[in-house]
């Protein structure tokens, strides 16, 4: 749902997707081929708050910041399942692990990758292309260009997803039993161990 909050009403692109069950408020500006997926809350009815194109904000996420503060979520930004930006800015092609917690004025590297369940403290500077894991977060070595090819690739599949929600997601009754010709989804990607097996 598009919240209006004192007189700002969010801005989405056609091309993005916001799903029904999401809640994006106030001052939010949403650029192309942007998922926002159920349960996420997008508030800026304390500050703007900006996705970049390509930006993914997945299921369940909280992104929202201190009075006057405002944050960016830079071009192809990845914000995995459950996770919560707080005031921190994101850079180009990043990638944020599933119920990672990054806080106030942090700043997340270009290509950077955050493993599932880090917690990044407020004002800690990310450099460009470091992987990054814990609680407290450290970085522990450089994203290799392997890894990033193969984070990029799972965030064309979500820039692929507001088209294919716009064209095919529809409410519908539940079926009541399996019909016998059900196909299973292809298996398009891999996860990281097994990209990198082969």
């Amino acid at each position: 749902m598009i919240f209006e909050f004192q007189g700002y009403i969010p801005v989405v692109h056609e091309s993005s997707f916001v799903h029904p069950l999401a809640a994006v408020t106030g001052n939010v500006i949403i650029g192309k081929n942007c998922y926002i997926g159920p349960g996420a809350a997008i508030r800026g009815d304390w500050g703007q708050i900006i996705l970049e194109d390509g930006v993914n904000v997945q299921e369940n996420c909280t992104v929202h910041m201190f009075p006057g503060k405002s944050i960016t979520l830079k071009e192809s930004a990845h914000v995995g399942h459950g996770a919560i930006i707080h005031g921190a800015n994101l850079g180009r092609n990043c990638l944020i692990g599933m119920n990672t917690v990054i806080m106030d004025d942090a700043e997340i590297g270009d290509e950077s990758i955050v493993g599932a369940m880090a917690f990044v403290k407020a004002e800690t500077i990310i450099p460009r292309r470091s992987l990054v894991v814990g609680n407290p977060a450290k970085v522990i070595k450089q994203v290799s260009d392997e890894m990033i090819a193969w984070k990029t690739k799972g965030t064309k599949l979500y820039q692929q997803l507001p088209k294919e929600c716009h064209e095919t997601l529809r409410e519908v009754e539940p079926l009541r039993e399996v019909h016998e010709n059900r196909k299973l989804q292809d298996d398009t990607y891999k996860t990281l161990r097994e990209t990198f097996k082969n």
